[in-house]
């Protein structure tokens, strides 16, 4: 295709440089267009650029090759058809151009694509127009070579191409004023270049529907779908789970005692029976634990799947392909998709986009705060990129889609979260198990050991014993001195400590639920106890992520709320100044005429329950209700705004100048009853204010403005942006019948250049209006109750330093001693250093370069910051993470030095361990932190689906006073594991003294392996559950977070630990040494041995051990009791009765002891029959010596306490009398002497 050097000529002039305003048709079938001002006009009458009909594409005038082209016929289409879309869309030259690329492309759409994936996905990081020129200029020189015949046209294109990358990427984006139109036309030619030349789809008509395409675009640029993890076969759920400390002795235990006691443990001639029973047992036990772990995690991954899939088939959108509407799902979205977005829908965009033009009235605006935390609506202009999980909320637009899947900014956050395939480490990763998780494996290794050191002092002492001094055969007696101490060994372990860990935190989870907290994972009920520090967004979390009117300026009176709890309306109306009636009327009435249809509430009664529209119009709908007006009746009531009834033939009377981001302003006119109007303006307050010449004053009546009042007006709108509110003004003026809408100021000029309307100037002004996303009204006393409760809270945010710093200050998060002395203002320039810090702040100090000039975390310079750092402001979701990351690795407090100098200048004290990092958020943007902080809380109801997939515990209400709850359940969690282990582990020292002490007297044990099995698998999971069922306290939360290094055994647990110990060891002891003598039954190691020194032995199991066997549960029954409390207290039935299921779950306890003794006979290894009721008294009553016991026991460690307090009190005193110059007694004497004279003067 050639053209004449004129024709070139002409086209370069016309298509970078013509204005490219459309006409459009009104409903009666005249063209009309928007002038500067927003006000419809009559579209004129001729345009020498364009055609008249406005769906008649623009002919350029081609050479005769052109012409002759048959790629060109009418049948292929021809250049006017292929390029139609486009330039309806752009209305100038410039785009024909551009497009000439695409028609050679078009009919082979496999040819390699002038572009990567990773170049458009940093289009989609960076977000700016010099990005944009990047990729044009990238693909500029990509461009395959022109076929023969074309290479002129093929040269002009990328000389276009060039001239248009070189203005975009010069040009100032803020500064609109200068760039005008052209700038305007600009960003549309490239956006429609990146369409048509780059990705080869048509605005109109979008990308070929054809598979083979479709397929090549997903081999080029990927799929919008997330590589799903692979999922773990159950077989290696089952070989993680089996990685536990305590399982894998329990399997050697048992696969030993099966051999021992099936070959050599026989004596010649004996059969077997059931003598492999207790192995079997014991295996059988760790089979219960591995499956059902490993069946919670497999169930866990397909309910994900499960999850997964069904949000896929729900999450569909409308593309255009081929020219044809299609609604697809969000993977099979691919890059050159054109998507028709509108804001009646509220629709969530799936992929990073484009917006292409031409520019629609009132614009596109997007919802960001699920991915930057900035509550505020966000325009988007033709030429903007449109960031994947946002949200259109007002306008609509056509957008091209040029990132998808792990190259999109959502993508890459949600690969991290479900550690997809295609995700790669960023080196942020934490530790994989919760504190309670670790101390339990350190205790487990720790009872391991001891059992086995206990095992090999039985075998070593019965061998020392057997052989060197009672002389007995090695052959014969060594097998069974091994299976006594495989016994032993047997008894230390506690077999039911995985379940019932398992059991406690399933139940506690379940109870929270019922609290509003929704734990995924099982470890994070109790980690969240353990927690140091709360990580918090503000909005959604913090904040109510609604728009809300908190200040107002209005008759010469500052209204400004500071009490979350109250509205701003119900404040100005029980305000001792507060206004006339009638302007609260007139400012209601404003509000009303002076927004958008599309802005509604929602009524129950009189309290507003929801909201549609932009937020800050819908903030003054609210303000204008609280005052007591309706809006919805206002408008109805009006001539000229109303559509409704009688009124709405009257609609045209009322005049609407609309808002745009240009004038920043927005007015209504309507008519009066003296047969004039009324304007109301309502814009940004540095507009408005400029425009009045007059105010309302306490009188109700317009006065003058004078300087004193321009400079109180000025002072609150700056005192209002300080503290981190939207300031927007209210203004009104009355006009005369017959007024000239269209007249325009002399002097007068609006924010993008263009000339005023005159009925927009010498305004009254009216009010002043602060708006803010508003805390929360329960937060300020949850992050009170964190404080209390030793959590340290930050806020990490996208908003600008003082809308954080003034949210963080209500919260309680900043106190006064966080700003400087002379400090009159709370705000962010008054700040100590180090206390607030913003995100490319904080990036700059935490990194550093290595020399092969990668980045790399600087945990040096991130613990100067810490400490002091509360508040994080334009953060970015990687800030988050490296806070959280930075924090969960510290080790300052390891450094004493720095820790004492921390709290000598700044009273800053660092908790003495590394810190358990919680992290709260709601936005995509939050995912990442989420899941590497030690916990994370999502919200139930604002929260993104990744924000929750990423979290350990739901909020489902939203409120961030659940995470005090939370806390609460956190630390009880921990207390009852605390409770369980106490209980426990009592029994393990009991029976292992016991076991050993049975050895060493005779070679065996009083309390079989099958009989610790039973105590420890069933009885002690079973008591699991009951402790874990004692609800919490607020005395919890009075309490410091629970060190990581800390031992779970505190003092008082081993104080009770021994206690009942020592009591029971004394009670099996004696009934194993004089219960024959006193109970005249017979001794049960010469029943049970069958060694010949029994006449007619058969190797029975004996009532003496059954009897102690029993005894020894009942007195776990009732030490169960005592362990309800881990402060000893003195009544320990305290609540109990309140706890219905404690005390079910001890009855059943109780009925299981009497069938397993009764009627377990050889599977029990008790006496066939079971007991006698002698027995069971006997039984019962040595179990309930253990409450007077733990009465003992409180006695004794209560004054041991009180002594050491007192013995170390007089070590302090007698050093402080050493380091002194002069004697304390001595200076106590003088100043009771001082005291004394001062007295007698006065």
């Amino acid at each position: 295709m050639e053209t004449s050097p004129d024709q070139d000529q002409a086209v370069k002039s016309i298509g970078m440089t013509a204005s490219a305003d459309s006409s459009k048709k009104s409903e009666s079938g005249d063209h009309s267009s928007s002038n500067d001002n927003g006000i419809m006009a009559p579209a004129p009458k001729s345009d020498p650029n364009f055609e008249s009909e406005p769906n008649k594409p623009l002919e350029i005038e081609m050479g005769d090759t052109a012409r002759n082209d048959s790629a060109l016929s009418p049948r292929m289409g021809g250049l006017s058809e292929m390029v139609d879309s486009s330039l309806r869309s752009l209305q100038s030259a410039g785009s024909a151009i551009l497009n000439m690329v695409f028609i050679k492309f078009a009919p082979q759409p496999n040819l390699p694509f002038p572009i990567t994936s990773r170049e458009l996905g940093d289009l989609s990081s960076e977000r700016t127009h010099q990005a944009l020129a990047r990729v044009l200029a990238k693909a500029a020189s990509n461009l395959p070579p022109a076929s023969p015949g074309e290479e002129k046209n093929l040269k002009s294109t990328k000389l276009q191409l060039e001239a248009l990358v070189k203005r975009i990427g010069t040009e100032d984006e803020e500064d609109h004023s200068k760039a005008g139109k052209h700038r305007v036309h600009d960003m549309e030619n490239a956006a429609n270049a990146l369409a048509t030349v780059i990705l080869r789809s048509k605005p109109e008509e979008g990308i070929s529907n054809d598979p083979t395409d479709v397929e090549f675009r997903k081999e080029t640029f990927g799929t919008n779908a997330i590589a799903e993890k692979k999922l773990d076969s159950f077989l290696k759920l089952c070989w993680e789970a089996v990685q536990d400390f305590v399982l894998i002795m329990l399997i050697v235990l048992g696969v030993i005692g099966i051999v021992v006691e099936t070959t050599i443990g026989r004596e010649e001639g004996e059969a077997c029976g059931a003598c492999w029973i207790e192995g079997a047992a014991i295996l059988a036990s760790v089979c219960i634990v591995v499956l059902v772990t490993a069946s919670i995690d497999y169930a866990k991954q397909f309910a994900f799947i499960r999850l997964t899939r069904s949000l896929n088939e729900t999450n569909t959108k409308i593309v255009i392909r081929n020219g044809h509407q299609l609604s697809v799902t969000d993977d099979e979205i691919v890059v050159g998709d054109i998507l028709s977005v509108n804001s009646h829908n509220l629709a969530s965009i799936p992929a990073d986009c484009v917006v292409l033009g031409p520019s629609t009235s009132g614009g596109l605006k997007m919802n960001e705060s699920s991915l930057t935390g900035e509550s505020v609506l966000i325009a988007k202009n033709p030429g903007d990129v449109v960031l994947s999980g946002t949200t259109a909320v007002q306008g609509s637009a056509k957008m091209v889609v040029v990132a998808v899947g792990i190259n999109s900014v959502a993508g890459k956050i949600k690969a991290h979260v479900y550690e997809s395939s295609d995700h790669d480490g960023d080196g942020l990763d934490g530790d994989s198990e919760s504190p309670l998780f670790s101390k339990l494996e350190k205790i487990a290794k720790q009872i391991g050991i001891a059992g086995t050191c206990a095992a090999f002092l039985s075998l070593a002492v019965n061998c020392i014993k057997g052989f060197a001094f009672d002389g007995v055969s090695v052959q014969e007696y060594l097998i069974e001195y091994i299976v006594v101490a495989i016994t032993v060994l047997a008894v230390a372990v506690p077999e039911g400590l995985p379940l019932a860990v398992t059991l406690s935190l399933a139940f506690s989870s379940n109870k929270m639920m019922k609290e509003q907290n929704l734990v995924k994972h099982l470890d994070a009920c109790e980690t969240m106890g353990c927690a140091t520090t709360i990580c918090t967004d503000k909005t959604g979390t913090l904040t109510a992520n609604q728009m809300t009117a908190r200040a107002i300026y209005t008759t010469k009176t500052d209204f400004s709320c500071n009490d979350p709890a109250v509205t701003l309306g119900k404040f100005v109306k029980d305000s001792a100044d507060r206004p006339h009636e009638s302007t609260l009327k007139l400012i209601s009435n404003l509000i009303s005429i002076d927004t958008m249809d599309e802005s509604t509430l929602d009524f129950e009664g009189d309290k507003v329950v929801g909201s549609t529209g932009n937020p800050t119009e819908v903030a003054l709908l609210v303000l204008a209700s609280d005052f007591g007006y309706n809006y919805q009746q206002i408008r109805n009531m009006t001539r000229g705004r109303s559509d409704k009834g009688d009124l709405a033939e009257y609609l045209v009377e009322g005049k609407q100048v609309e808002f745009s981001s240009a004038r920043k302003m927005m007015s209504w006119a309507v008519p009066t009853e003296n047969g004039g109007y009324r304007i109301y303006c309502k814009g940004a307050s540095e507009v408005i204010f400029a425009r009045c010449n007059h105010q309302l004053g306490k009188s109700n009546r317009s006065e003058e403005m004078d300087d004193e009042s321009r400079l109180s007006i000025s002072a609150t709108a700056e005192a209002y942006a300080r503290r981190g509110m939207r300031t927007l003004a209210l203004a009104y003026k009355d006009l005369p019948s017959g007024v000239d809408f269209d007249a325009k100021s002399d002097s007068i000029l609006n924010s993008d250049g263009s000339v005023a309307l005159c009925v927009e100037t010498d305004l009254v002004f009216l009010a002043l209006v602060g708006i803010e996303d508003p805390l929360r009204p329960e937060v300020q006393g949850a992050i009170t109750k964190c404080y209390q409760a030793g959590i340290d809270v930050r806020l990490v945010t996208g908003d600008s330093p003082n809308t954080a710093v003034s949210i963080a200050y209500q919260a309680g998060i900043l106190q006064d001693f966080h700003f400087s002395v002379s400090a009159d203002e709370k705000v962010a320039a008054n700040l100590k250093p180090n206390v607030l810090m913003e995100g490319k702040t904080f990036r700059r100090r935490v990194y550093r370069i290595d020399d092969d000039g990668n980045k790399e975390f600087d945990q040096t310079a991130f613990d100067k910051i810490w400490p002091h750092l509360r508040v994080l402001a334009r953060s970015s979701p990687d800030d988050k993470l490296t806070l959280a990351h930075g924090l969960n690795q510290s080790t300052l407090f390891a450094d004493s030095r720095a820790c004492q100098k921390l709290k000598q200048d700044d009273n800053i004290s660092v908790f003495p361990d590394r810190q358990v990092v919680a992290m709260t958020g709601d936005g995509t943007n939050d995912a990442p932190a989420l899941k590497r902080a030690d916990i994370g809380f999502a919200m139930g109801i604002a929260g993104t689906q990744i924000a929750k997939d990423a979290a350990d515990i739901i909020l489902l209400d939203d409120n961030f006073a659940s995470i005090v709850t939370a806390a609460k359940w956190g630390r009880n969690v921990y207390a009852s594991i605390q409770k369980f282990l106490q209980f426990q582990l009592t029994v393990n020292i009991a029976a292992v003294i016991t076991a050993l002490v049975g050895s060493f007297a005779f070679a065996k044990t009083p309390l079989a392996a099958i009989h610790m099995l039973w105590v420890n698998l069933i009885m002690d999971s079973l008591a699991s559950l009951a402790l874990a069922s004692e609800p919490p306290t607020e005395e919890l939360l009075k309490r410091d977070p629970v060190n990581r290094s800390k031992s779970i055994i505190t003092s008082r647990m081993w104080a009770n630990m021994l206690g009942h110990a020592s009591y029971q060891i004394f009670v099996v002891l004696w009934l194993l040494f004089a219960g024959p003598e006193v109970f005249g039954f017979d001794p049960g190691h010469l029943v049970e041995s069958n060694d010949g020194l029994y006449e007619g032995s058969k190797k029975e199991n004996s009532e003496h051990y059954t009897f102690i066997f029993n005894t020894f549960v009942w007195m776990q029954l009732f030490n169960e009791i005592n362990s309800r409390s881990l402060e000893g207290d003195f009544n320990v039935f305290k609540g109990i009765f309140k706890n219905p299921l404690f005390c079910s779950i001890l009855i059943v306890t109780a009925c299981l002891q009497v069938i397993m003794v009764q009627y377990g006979d050889k599977a029990m290894h008790v006496v066939e029959g079971g007991l006698s009721a002698e027995y069971w008294g006997i039984s019962i009553g040595f179990g309930a010596g253990s409450l007077p016991i733990q009465q003992v026991i409180n006695v004794v460690y209560t004054w041991g306490d009180k002594l050491l307090c007192l013995h170390s009190m007089r070590k302090r005193m007698t050093k402080s009398r050493r380091l002194s110059t002069r004697n304390i007694d001595a200076d106590l004497r003088d100043n009771a002497s001082n005291i004394s004279g001062s007295s007698s003067q006065k």
